[in-house]
């Protein structure tokens, strides 16, 4: 049966008139538990759904069309390695990624796992090296900068990790930089390059592929680099400056990356869930391979719980459900992701891959056209600046928006010491009361003022904007692990529901074949000119070839 026309669809959509009726600041009023009723803690996290817009009844009913569309047997098969990307007939076994080496999983008559711990341990070694100075160039000085060439997972992951974590000092005594270069225009390049000691240089070329022509071109351009400055054999260069991170180790030898230099994964693991593999090796160097484990530590406990907890207390689930409820039954479609530290500035870009990527889809498993909302537009912003730029749309605009509030509870405590360690703690508080503040008023409005007699009509606040809040004990790698790894379940959740794969991205891929096939015309193929380019595309194109003309 069609999802729309189901009992429990149904019921859901005759519930959801009394609630889009509801104000927040009744619910409240009519529940004298409700912030408890609807709060959940999983080891490190504390998750707040009392300001979504839901009542007991919403989840009841929200946990039966779980339960009507499987979602407990497709938990199963996610972890069991079933071929839940059905489309490319295969797993999604990123949770295999941060298994414990006592645990082990057979896919197709192999442990896995055994093969996760080699590369894991041969990616320790590496970092060993660098950390010890026993890495080095051309010119026998020991490597001091990395860069990291990626795109898209094999960036937005590892980045966003780094800037979260950089309270966490690299535990090696000899310091090393890490750099990430991502745009294919080469600007992020040259302008590093400017900077940098060819001969003090590792260039880690990260490509699940290895044949990602943006990636590609900035590690021709970083090859041609070196070898313009060092005057040595191309082998040595490749061998003391190159490393590969991939699931296509014959790409990586026909680059010229000698095998010891290469790091891998496997076609089970998506590229938007691959910070967890080798992929992670940016993180490994700068915070450690102990942390990096804790890290997959913190992720692993919430595949556990994910796994294993009924949907009526699955924390991942939930988020899912209530996700669903507002862009479906609440016709709301625009989620702003909100923390209020700024070592999370890149979150809101990392969930932008992984929920868009994943479920901005509109066809079925089944190969029918969907006829309902999945996936919502996200964006995001670290809060103080938000609070400055776009909350203003959200408080007295005219678009409905569901938020994630993200923050810390705790931070500084341990610089007791240090001067101005008492100011920094009071900015954090500042940072959380703002944090609280925002979320009251999206919820409440005008309920949430002491008095609104006197306050003119463009001052009032409406109010009803739902949110959850999500607070972390301290911002540690495992909090963090825990963090990114509720999402990715939720992202699975909700695409059960709706029955699409969130593991594909064919879309994507029709870009770079698009993209290849007008490098080709910019490079004077006119083959391809008359029958396969619209005008105003050919009007473009002419206009940057005249150009270069000049």
């Amino acid at each position: 049966m069609d999802l729309t026309q189901s009992a429990e669809w149904q019921q859901l959509k005759t519930h959801s008139t009394s609630i889009e009726e509801s104000h927040l600041y009744d619910l409240f009023e009519n529940d004298e538990t409700r912030d408890k009723r609807f709060s959940f803690r999983n080891q490190d996290l504390f998750i707040d759904f009392s300001k979504q817009r839901i009542v007991p009844e919403t989840l009841r009913l929200l946990t039966e069309l779980a339960h009507a569309n499987n979602l407990e047997e497709k938990i199963k098969d996610l972890f069991s390695g079933q071929r839940v990307n059905t489309f490319e007939n295969r797993p999604a076994l990123h949770s295999a990624l941060r298994l414990p080496d006592y645990r082990t999983l057979e896919l197709d008559d192999h442990d896995i796992v055994v093969d996760v711990h080699a590369q894991l341990k041969k990616m320790e070694i590496l970092v060993e090296r660098l950390h010890s100075a026993q890495a080095r160039g051309y010119s026998g000085r020991p490597i001091r900068n990395v860069v990291h060439i990626g795109v898209g997972g094999s960036d937005l992951g590892p980045l966003m990790t780094n800037r979260a974590l950089c309270d966490y000092p690299c535990p090696a005594s000899h310091p090393l930089e890490v750099f990430f270069v991502s745009s294919m225009d080469g600007s992020q390049l040259s302008l590093l390059l400017k900077k940098l000691d060819a001969s003090e240089t590792l260039f880690v070329i990260a490509s699940k592929s290895f044949t990602t022509l943006d990636t590609l071109a900035n590690a021709e351009t970083a090859k041609d680099w070196i070898m313009d400055r060092s005057n040595v054999d191309e082998n040595l260069v490749l061998q003391n400056h190159f490393i590969g991170i991939s699931a296509n180790p014959e790409k990586m030898t026909s680059f010229g990356i000698s095998e010891d230099n290469q790091l891998l994964f496997w076609d089970w693991v998506g590229g938007r869930y691959s910070m967890w593999s080798c992929i992670g090796f940016p993180i490994a160097l700068q915070i450690g391979s102990t942390r990096f484990r804790e890290l997959l530590s913190g992720a692993h406990c919430m595949d556990e719980h994910f796994r294993s907890t009924p949907l009526e207390q699955n924390i991942p689930v939930l988020m899912a459900l209530i996700g669903i409820w507002n862009i479906n039954f609440l016709d709301i479609h625009a989620h702003a992701v909100l923390p209020y530290d700024g070592r999370l500035a890149r979150f809101p870009a990392y969930l932008e891959q992984l929920e868009m990527e994943s479920n901005g889809k509109n066809t079925t498993l089944d190969l029918k056209s969907v006829d309902y909302a999945t996936c919502p537009i996200i964006w995001g912003e670290i809060g103080p600046n938000a609070q400055h730029a776009f909350y203003q749309l959200l408080h007295q605009g005219t678009e409905k928006v569901m938020c994630d509030f993200i923050a810390p509870a705790r931070r500084y405590n341990d610089i007791e010491e240090q001067k101005g360690s008492e100011i920094l703690r009071r900015q954090h508080i500042l940072a959380l009361s703002n944090c609280f503040a925002q979320s009251r008023v999206l919820a409440f409005g005008d309920h949430a003022l002491s008095a609104t007699d006197d306050v003119p009509f463009y001052k009032r606040y409406h109010g009803n904007q739902p949110s959850t809040t999500i607070l972390l004990d301290e911002l540690t790698p495992f909090a963090l692990g825990q963090l990114i790894a509720l999402y990715e379940h939720k992202v699975f959740a909700q695409s059960v529901i709706w029955n699409i794969n969130p593991f594909d991205q064919w879309g994507v891929e029709l870009g770079k074949v698009m993209a290849s096939e007008t490098l080709s015309v910019l490079h004077g193929n006119n083959s391809l000119t008359e029958q396969k380019m619209d005008p105003s595309t050919l009007t473009l194109i002419n206009e940057i070839l005249n150009l270069q003309d000049k």
